[in-house]
């Protein structure tokens, strides 16, 4: 003898009840430009930089190309934002001696020059890179 009102509420429990997805955190590395600020001996920049690589990175260094507002190339800098956390966003500010905030029109992220720590593999910080600005200067790669 089967007990059917015990079947049907345990195959209606089932429809009824939440499904729970196990996500997966895509890993990534977030550089967003933040703000320019002009000063007496060139431009201060702002980041904010965001570790979801899945461990704590030792040292990042950026190389990037600034264009100016015609296109040309203004330098290539190397920017290190030393050690970040897994899972914080730390701001950085940047002092670029000589050049003008009102210059630039494009930021180029050229190349990962330092990604050490508890990742792997060491591209993984160029390879998960997601790239946002608040200004109105394009910031990719």
């Amino acid at each position: 003898m089967t007990n059917r009102p015990i079947a049907a509420l345990l195959g209606l429990a089932m429809l009824v009840s939440p499904v729970v997805a196990q996500e997966t955190a895509t890993p990534s590395f977030a550089l967003e430009l933040n703000a320019l600020q002009s000063t007496e001996t060139g431009c201060r920049v702002s980041f904010l930089a965001t570790n979801q690589l899945g461990g704590q990175l030792d040292r990042a260094a950026v190389e990037l190309a600034l264009f100016d507002t015609g296109g040309a190339i203004d330098r290539i800098v190397t920017l290190d934002f030393k050690n970040l956390s897994n899972g914080k966003t730390k701001v950085l500010q940047f002092q670029l001696t000589g050049l003008q905030c009102d210059s630039l029109g494009r930021v180029l992220v050229n190349d990962i020059s330092a990604c050490e720590g508890e990742i792997t593999p060491p591209t993984i910080c160029l390879d998960a890179l997601k790239t946002s600005t608040r200004l109105d200067i394009v910031f990719g790669v």
